[in-house]
C-alpha cells in the first residue's frame, strides 16, 4: 500500500508538471501569434491580388492533387483548382488506383485524351497505367496509377513536375482564389525558402459555386463544428506561434508549397510513413541542418485551402488515431533530433514540446484520471486543492480557445454571422463535455497501435460539397 501511495504521488506531480508545460506552451504560442498577426493584417491591407497577378515575378507552380475514390467531389475539386487565380500553373491529378468512377468522371467532365508526360525525377513509385491531358484545358493532366497510397501518388506528381515549385493538396481541396499568390510570397522574399504551409478550412455545409467557396458558415452537424474549433486553435494560434519562433514542426499535406528540388533531394515522401506530411517536414529540417545549408520553412496563415472533414464519429476516430500513430512514428524515426543542439530550435524546442504535449499528452491525461481516482481512494489528496486545479485547467483551456477565436476574428473574420460566432464560443465549453474525452481515447488508441505496429486504416467517406452550380 505504501508503494502504491508513492507511485500515485509521483504520478500526481508528473501530471501537474505536464499541466504547467501545456499552459506555458499554449500561452507562449498565443503571445507570439498576436504580433505576427498584427503584422500580417498591416501587410494584407497593402496586398492587392490584381497587382501581384499582373507582375512577371510569380514562378510557375504545379498543383498535385492525389485522389482515391473521390467520385463525389473530384469534378468540383478539379474545377476549383483550374479556377485558382495564378498566371502559370499546371494541375496534375494523380488517381491512386481508384475503385470507383473517379477517373471516368474526370475524363468525361474535362474532355481528356491519352497523352505522354515525361518524368523529370526517378523517385520509386507504383506503376503508372495511363496519362491523360484535357483537350479544353492543356494545363490539366491526369495520371492513373496502381494503388500505393497518398505519399506514393504525390511522389508520382513530383516525378512528373516540370515547374520549380509544387503544391501538395488533398483530393477534395478547394483553394481560395488568391491562395497561391499568398503562399508563394515567402519564396519571392527569400530564396532560401524551401517550403511553406497554408491554413486548412472546413468546407462542410459552406456554399460552393463553380469551384469556389462563396459562403462560409459553420457546419450543421456537431462533429464537424467541433473540428472547426480545433482547426482554428491549431492554425490561428499554434502554427502562427511556432512560425514566429522560426521552429515550425509541420506543414499540412492538405496544402503545402515546396521547392521541387528540395523534395527530390530528400527522396520524396516516405510511402511507409502514416503521417507523411509531418515526416517529410521533419526530414527537410534534418537534411538541411545536417548539410549546413541555409533554409526556411514558413507558415502563411492567410493562404487557405478548404476541405471536407469527417462528419461521423467512426470515421473521425479512425482519422485521429491514424494521425497520432503517424506522429509517434515520426518522433521515433527522427528521435536523434530531439534535444540535439545541431538541429537548432526545431530540435531543442518545437519537436520536444510537440512530443510531450501532443504525442504523450493523451497518455498522461489518462494516467492523471487514474491517479486522481486512486488519490481519492487512498486519501492522499487535498480535495479542495484538487478541485481548484481542475477548475484552473478548465479555465486555461477555455481561455486558450477563446484567444484563438479572437486571433482568427481579428486577422481574418471568416465566420461573420452572429449565430456562428455565438456557436463557436459555446463550443469552447461544450467540447469538454464528452468530445474532448473521445479525442483523448482515439489518440491513446493510436498510441497503442504504434506500440503494436498496427497498420490498419479505414477510408474517408465523402458526402460532397454544398454546391450551388446550376447543373
Amino acid at each position: 500500500m505504501e508503494t502504491l501511495r508513492q507511485i500515485v504521488w509521483v504520478a500526481d506531480w508528473v501530471v501537474f508538471g505536464f499541466f504547467v508545460l501545456v499552459a506555458v506552451s499554449y500561452t507562449t504560442a498565443t503571445l507570439l501569434a498576436l504580433p505576427a498577426l498584427l503584422k500580417l493584417r498591416r501587410w494584407s491591407s497593402t496586398f492587392y491580388v490584381d497587382e501581384v497577378a499582373a507582375s512577371a515575378t510569380s514562378p510557375p507552380i504545379t498543383l498535385i492533387a492525389p485522389m482515391y475514390n473521390e467520385a463525389m467531389v473530384c469534378v468540383e475539386a478539379v474545377r476549383a483548382l483550374l479556377g485558382v487565380d495564378y498566371p502559370t500553373k499546371d494541375v496534375l491529378v494523380v488517381a491512386d488506383g481508384c475503385k470507383d468512377d473517379t477517373v471516368e468522371r474526370l475524363i468525361a467532365a474535362f474532355d481528356m485524351e491519352e497523352a505522354m508526360r515525361s518524368a523529370t525525377a526517378t523517385i520509386p513509385t507504383a506503376a503508372i497505367r495511363t496519362a491523360y491531358r484535357s483537350r479544353s484545358r492543356p494545363d490539366l493532366w491526369l495520371i492513373d496509377k496502381e494503388n500505393g497510397g497518398k505519399a506514393d501518388a504525390i511522389n508520382v506528381g513530383i516525378n512528373h513536375c516540370r515547374t520549380p515549385l509544387l503544391c501538395t493538396l488533398d483530393g477534395d481541396s478547394l483553394l481560395g482564389p488568391d491562395a497561391l499568390h499568398r503562399i508563394v510570397q515567402p519564396f519571392l522574399k527569400d530564396a532560401t525558402t524551401i517550403a511553406a504551409g497554408g491554413t486548412i478550412g472546413i468546407v462542410n455545409d459552406c456554399t460552393v459555386r463553380f469551384g469556389r467557396v462563396t459562403r462560409i458558415q459553420l457546419p450543421n452537424k456537431w462533429i464537424p463544428r467541433f473540428q472547426v474549433l480545433e482547426y482554428i486553435r491549431a492554425f490561428a494560434s499554434a502554427r502562427v506561434g511556432w512560425n514566429a519562433a522560426h521552429a515550425l514542426p509541420l506543414i499540412s499535406g492538405a496544402f503545402g508549397l515546396f521547392r521541387r528540388e528540395a523534395l527530390v533531394a530528400v527522396g520524396g515522401l516516405d510511402t511507409d510513413a502514416t503521417g507523411e506530411d509531418f515526416e517529410v517536414t521533419a526530414r527537410l529540417h534534418r537534411h538541411y541542418r545536417e548539410a549546413g545549408i541555409p533554409y526556411k520553412i514558413e507558415y502563411v496563415p492567410d493562404a487557405v485551402s478548404w476541405t471536407e472533414c469527417p462528419s461521423d464519429l467512426k470515421v473521425l476516430g479512425k482519422q485521429r488515431d491514424r494521425w497520432h500513430k503517424g506522429g509517434m512514428e515520426v518522433m521515433w524515426k527522427h528521435r536523434a533530433m530531439l534535444l540535439n543542439p545541431r538541429y537548432g530550435r526545431i530540435g531543442m524546442v518545437s519537436l520536444p514540446v510537440f512530443f510531450i504535449v501532443e504525442m504523450m499528452g493523451p497518455v498522461i491525461e489518462v494516467c492523471g484520471y487514474v491517479a486522481f481516482a486512486l488519490s481519492l481512494w487512498l486519501g492522499i489528496i487535498n480535495v479542495p486543492m484538487a478541485a481548484l486545479l481542475l477548475a484552473l485547467a478548465f479555465v486555461l483551456g477555455l481561455a486558450q480557445s477563446i484567444a484563438a477565436l479572437a486571433l482568427e476574428q481579428y486577422a481574418f473574420r471568416r465566420y461573420t454571422s452572429l449565430p456562428d460566432l455565438l456557436m463557436l464560443l459555446a463550443l469552447t465549453v461544450v467540447e469538454n463535455l464528452g468530445y474532448r474525452q473521445l479525442t483523448v481515447w482515439w489518440r491513446v488508441r493510436g498510441f497503442w497501435k504504434f506500440l503494436r505496429g498496427d497498420t490498419s486504416w479505414g477510408e474517408m467517406t465523402r458526402s460532397g460539397f454544398n454546391t450551388a452550380d446550376p447543373a
